[in-house]
C-alpha cells in the first residue's frame, strides 16, 4: 500500500464524515419542528422514548446530535431526566441505520441488472446529479434541504468508494492480516484501538463505516473485531458525554452520565456473552470466518439492539445511578434561573426549540420590566425601602438576562440558513434591548422617589392626581406591550400607538400644567423639578412601547419589510381609521379624569369662599 492509496484513503474518510454531517444537518433543519413536537409528546413510557430516539437517529443518522439535543431538552425543563432514558437507549440502536445503509457495498449483481441501482457506484452519482439540480435549479429553502440532504448522501458514498478502493491494496499483505488474526487473541487491543479511534473522530458510524470498507480485503474476522466495535461505544459515549457536560445544569449532565452507564453495561454484557458463547463452541463456525459490510452491520445491530432490550426494562436503574454520580446544582438567580437553563446553546440543531427558549426569556424581561415600572409609581405615593430593593433586585436580574440573550442570539446566528428564521432573531434582537431599557426607567423613577423622601418632599394634591392619572396610561400600554409581545398579537400591538401619542400629550399638558403651578408657588421647587424628571421617564417608557409594539406589527406579512418612521407618520397624519378611533377614545378618557380634579379643585374653593 503506497503513500497515494494513504492520501485516497484520508481523502475518503474526509468525504464520507463531510457528506454524513451535510446529510445529517439537512435532515435536521427540515425536521427541526417535527422534532420539537415529537420530543415534547414523550411520555414517562421508556418504550415509548426509546422507539422515539431509535426513529429520529435513524433520521438525523447521528447518535450524538440526538443525546445532546435531548441533553437540551433536559436542560430546559421540556422533557424530565426520567423521560430521556428511553431515547438513549433508542438512539443507541438507530446509529445502526447507517452501518445497513454501508452494506449495500454488498450488493452484487449482472451489468444489466436491475439491482446494480443500489450499489453506491450507482446511487453516489444518482444521488449528487439530484442534489446539485435541487440546489441549483430551486429557491425555495424548504426545497433546497433536500438537495443538501441529496448531496449529502452522494458524497458519503463517494467517500466510501474511495476508501474501499484506497484499502483494496491491503487483501494482498500479510502482515496487515496477521494484525487483525492476532487481535483475536488480544481483544484488549482491538477495544483500545476501536475506542482511540471513535474518540478522534468523534462519530461511531463512521469508525464501524472504516471497519466495513476495510472488510474488502477479506482479511477481518469476527473474533478480531467484535473487541473493536465495542471499543467503538465507549469513544464514542465519551465525546458525548463531554459535550452534554459543557456549561450545562445538573440533569443536562447527568443525561450524557446515563449515556456512559448504558455502554459500559453494553460493553460488559457483550464480553461476557461473547466469551461464553465462544467458550462453549457456539461461535466456531464463523469466529474465523471473513466479515462481510453486511456482516460487520448485522453484529452492529445485534449487539445494540441486544443490548438496548435487555436493558431497557431496567433503565430506571441508571437514573438513579446519574444522581449519585451528579450532585444537584446550588441554586443561584432563583427568579430566572429557568430561563438561563433554557438558553442552552445545544438547542441550535433545532432552531425552533432555541426560538421557544429566547420567546421564555424575553418574556421574562418583559414581565420584570413591567412590574418594576409599576412598583416604581407606588413608591411615590407610600415610600417603601423594600419595594425599591425588589425592583434593583430585578433590574439586576434582567441586566443578566439581557447579556445571556444577546450573546445566545448572536452565537445562534449562524445556524440559522432561511429568511424566516433570520426574520425572527432580528425580531427578538430588536425587542429584547426595549424592555431592558424599560427596567432602567423604572430604577430611574425609583431614584426621583426615594430624592423626594430623602429630602421629605411630597407632590402637592394636584400634582399626585396628574400623576395617578398618567400612571394608568403608562399600566395600559406596559400590558399592551407585554401581551402583544408575548403573544405575537397584532392587533393588540395596534393599540399602543394611540396610547403612546395620548400619553405624549398628557406628558406636555402636565409639564405645562406644574411650570404654571411653580410660577405660582403652589408646589415646591424642588418636588417640582422632581415631577418633570418623572414626566420624562414615563415619556420615554411609552416610547419604548411603542417601537415593541411597531416591531410585532412588522412581522406579518403585510407589514414585512415597512419602514418604522413612515409607518408612525402615516398614524400620526390621520391615515389611519383605528388608530384615530381609539386615539380619541383614550384621550378623552384620560383627559375627563384630568378635568374631574380640575372642577373638584374648583367646587372646593367656591365652598371655602362661601364659608
Amino acid at each position: 500500500m503506497s503513500v497515494f492509496h494513504v492520501i485516497s484513503l484520508f481523502g475518503g474518510l474526509a468525504l464520507f464524515l463531510y457528506g454524513m454531517r451535510m446529510m445529517g444537518d439537512g435532515l435536521k433543519k427540515g425536521s427541526s419542528t417535527a422534532l420539537k413536537k415529537a420530543m415534547e409528546k414523550v411520555t414517562n413510557n421508556p418504550l415509548m422514548g426509546f422507539l422515539m430516539g431509535l426513529l429520529v437517529t435513524a433520521v438525523i443518522q447521528s447518535s450524538t446530535a440526538t443525546i445532546v439535543l435531548t441533553s437540551g431538552l433536559v436542560g430546559a425543563g421540556i422533557i424530565t431526566l426520567h423521560q430521556s432514558l428511553g431515547i438513549i437507549l433508542g438512539a443507541n440502536v438507530g446509529t445502526t441505520v447507517t452501518g445497513q445503509i454501508i452494506r449495500l457495498l454488498d450488493v452484487s449483481a449482472g451489468e444489466t441488472s436491475w439491482l446494480n441501482v443500489f450499489k453506491p457506484s450507482t446511487l453516489a452519482p444518482l444521488a449528487c446529479i439530484l442534489g446539485i439540480l435541487i440546489i441549483m435549479t430551486v429557491k425555495n429553502s424548504k426545497t433546497g434541504v433536500m438537495g443538501s440532504i441529496a448531496m449529502g448522501f452522494g458524497i458519503l458514498f463517494t467517500g466510501l468508494l474511495n476508501m474501499t478502493a484506497a484499502v483494496a491494496p491491503l487483501s494482498e499483505s500479510p502482515a496487515f492480516a496477521q494484525l487483525f488474526i492476532s487481535l483475536a487473541d488480544k481483544p484488549v487491543l482491538g477495544f483500545l484501538a476501536g475506542a482511540a479511534a471513535a474518540f478522534a473522530i468523534q462519530s461511531s458510524s463512521a469508525t464501524v463505516g472504516i471497519l466495513q470498507a476495510l472488510s474488502i480485503t477479506g482479511r477481518l474476522t469476527f473474533g478480531s473485531i467484535y473487541s473493536i466495535i465495542i471499543g467503538i461505544y465507549i469513544g464514542d459515549c465519551i465525546t458525548t458525554a463531554i459535550v452534554c457536560s459543557i456549561g450545562a445544569r445538573a440533569d443536562a449532565r447527568r443525561t450524557g452520565t446515563v449515556h456512559i452507564l448504558f455502554n459500559l453495561s453494553q460493553v460488559i454484557l457483550i464480553t461476557l456473552g461473547v466469551n461464553i458463547l465462544h467458550s462453549v463452541g457456539a461461535l466456531n463456525d464463523f469466529w474465523a470466518s471473513p466479515m462481510t459490510s453486511g456482516g460487520i452491520a448485522n453484529t452492529h445491530t445485534l449487539f445494540k439492539l441486544s443490548c438496548a432490550l435487555l436493558l431497557l426494562p431496567v433503565c430506571g436503574l441508571f437514573e438513579k445511578l446519574s444522581y449519585l454520580i451528579v450532585k444537584d446544582d446550588k441554586q443561584v438567580g432563583v427568579n430566572v434561573s429557568r430561563e438561563l437553563e433554557m438558553l442552552n446553546e445545544k438547542l441550535y440543531a433545532s432552531p425552533s426549540l432555541a426560538f421557544a427558549s429566547v420567546q421564555t426569556a424575553i418574556s421574562t424581561m418583559a414581565k420584570l420590566a413591567s412590574d418594576g415600572v409599576c412598583n416604581a409609581l407606588g413608591t411615590f405615593y407610600s415610600f417603601d425601602q423594600k419595594v425599591i430593593d425588589v425592583v434593583n433586585e430585578n433590574e439586576d436580574q434582567l441586566d443578566h438576562l439581557t447579556d445571556v440573550v444577546d450573546r445566545y442570539l448572536i452565537a445562534f446566528s449562524p445556524y440559522l440558513n432561511n429568511s424566516a428564521d433570520n426574520d425572527r432573531l432580528n425580531y427578538y434582537i430588536q425587542c429584547f434591548p426595549e424592555f431592558e431599557r424599560i427596567g432602567d426607567l423604572a430604577v430611574n423613577l425609583t431614584e426621583d422617589a426615594a430624592e423626594l423622601h430623602d429630602n421629605k418632599r411630597v407632590f402637592s394634591e394636584t400634582a399626585q392626581h396628574e400623576l395617578k392619572v398618567i400612571e394608568s396610561a403608562i399600566r395600559e400600554i406596559l400590558e399592551y406591550a407585554l401581551w402583544s409581545f408575548t403573544e405575537m398579537d397584532p392587533e393588540t400591538a395596534r393599540k399602543i400607538e394611540p396610547v403612546e401619542e395620548v400619553i405624549d400629550d398628557m406628558v406636555a399638558t402636565l409639564r405645562a400644567n406644574h411650570i404654571l403651578r411653580l410660577r405660582e408657588g403652589s408646589c415646591e421647587t424642588y418636588a417640582g423639578l422632581t415631577f418633570l424628571d418623572m414626566l420624562v421617564n414615563l415619556e420615554r417608557i411609552a416610547d419604548q412601547c411603542s417601537n415593541i409594539g411597531i416591531y410585532v406589527i412588522a412581522q406579518q406579512p403585510a407589514h414585512h419589510g415597512m419602514n418604522h418612521h413612515d409607518y408612525t407618520k402615516s398614524l400620526h397624519h390621520g391615515d389611519d381609521a383605528f388608530f384615530n378611533e381609539m386615539y380619541q377614545e383614550r384621550r378623552s378618557y384620560y383627559y375627563d379624569l384630568l378635568k374631574q380634579e380640575e372642577a373638584d379643585q374648583i367646587s372646593g374653593q367656591i365652598m371655602i369662599e362661601e364659608n
